[in-house]
């Protein structure tokens, strides 16, 4: 008989990127979808809304609820498609080739799909430990759906023993991944007209002086790269990223805002590095903008923040993720996931474990390999095996 996983699967991921949840929009929709398709099933999700009631997490538990059990994670927001040129509609699934293409088949839409389209089988097996769903959303815009979940999961009575977030990482074990710590700087300047330039305080010019200086460390990090890391950006990262100022060419900009991160080997690296950096610009930069008008001056504001994942290569979640994944080795990761969160508010030992490759990640014409799937498919499966004995 043909095994009707496949074909499932590809079901699933084509209802799922149907959906349009880029973060500015609700995420209701695609929730309320994977509620129904549950309920087929004879299962029941918790559901985590949002303060604007537009947006919801799912929690969900298949087996006994009092016993610690196993998480499979996954985010549904994607990002934007907007300036990318794609051949086809995002928000359709196309095969070609043994690929699937669409907006979030990789990052991570894919992953979610095998977690549902396993259902049945988790259902069917008698669990003896549960396996949870975490199905978040606005992991994008700085892992924001996750954490108001995780806080329930803490209170809990009985806290799971560990999780696997389904980011793209060709299923190898990644047991670290940076943190990141993102800050927006405004500059109010005073304009005047640019004949009499001088009067004014040009806070373009002033914000220059921060991005030289957040440039300047960016060298100083990449020198200290670690010899023999299992990163593959072996060093802490830092990069301005967004600069707005200005109004016409013949004023002087009173107003320049930026935004600059930083991503960090260490648990604590990445804020360390921005506080040390807004500490700076307020002793050097600030005081030279007020000497010249008192009203003038910058803000600083957070605008994104989660810590590093750092798990023990010998813990007990490594060992069995790799048993689960048929492999041996692990590695670490330059980008960010909601696992290190699952450790910081939860306490439950995670790992970073999905079908695709992050290159395909947020690119026009986005794609996930069938051959991904199905061995993210066969992990599931192992689980399913490992919690029934």
């Amino acid at each position: 008989m043909q095994n009707p996983r496949p074909d499932r699967i590809r079901k699933l991921l084509a209802d799922l990127v149907a959906f349009d949840t880029m973060s500015d929009r609700s995420n209701l929709p695609l929730i309320d979808y994977i509620e129904k398709y549950l309920a087929s099933h004879g299962v029941a999700g918790q559901r985590i809304v949002d303060d604007t009631e537009q947006k919801a997490s799912l929690w969900v538990t298949v087996g006994p609820e009092d016993k610690a059990g196993l998480v499979l994670s996954g985010h549904t927001d994607v990002v934007p498609v907007a300036g990318q040129e794609w051949t086809q509609n995002p928000f359709e699934l196309v095969e070609r080739d043994g690929r699937l293409y669409g907006r979030g088949t990789t990052d991570m839409k894919g992953f979610v799909a095998v977690c549902l389209a396993m259902v049945p089988e988790m259902v069917a097996a008698d669990l003896k430990t549960p396996i949870h769903l975490a199905i978040s959303y606005d992991e994008e815009i700085g892992c924001v759906g996750v954490r108001p979940m995780l806080r329930e999961v803490a209170r809990k009575v009985v806290k799971p023993l560990g999780c696997f977030v389904g980011e793209p990482t060709q299923m190898q074990v990644i047991i670290g991944h940076k943190g990141k710590h993102g800050v927006r700087a405004t500059f109010r300047g005073l304009a005047r007209h640019s004949s009499i330039a001088p009067d004014g305080v040009n806070a373009i010019e002033y914000a220059a002086d921060l991005i030289t200086e957040i440039r300047r460390r960016a060298v100083l990090l990449a020198a200290e790269a670690e010899q023999g890391s299992l990163y593959d950006v072996p060093h802490s990262t830092l990069l301005t990223s967004i600069v707005h100022g200005g109004a016409a060419l013949n004023i002087v900009p009173d107003h320049c805002a930026v935004e600059f991160e930083c991503r960090g080997i260490g648990i604590t690296e990445s804020r360390e590095v921005t506080d040390a950096i807004v500490a700076w610009a307020k002793a050097e930069i600030e005081p030279a903008m007020r000497k010249r008008h008192p009203d003038c001056g910058i803000e600083f504001e957070e605008i994104l923040d989660y810590p590093a994942l750092d798990t023990a290569a010998d813990a007990a979640i490594v060992t069995l993720t790799k048993q689960l994944a048929g492999r041996n080795d692990h590695a670490k990761v330059a980008f960010g996931t909601e696992a290190s969160l699952f450790v910081s508010m939860a306490d439950v030992p995670s790992v970073v474990v999905g079908p695709g490759s992050i290159a395909q990640a947020h690119t026009p014409d986005e794609f996930v390999e069938m051959s991904q799937l199905a061995a993210c498919g066969d992990f599931v499966a192992r689980l399913i095996a490992h919690c029934a004995k």
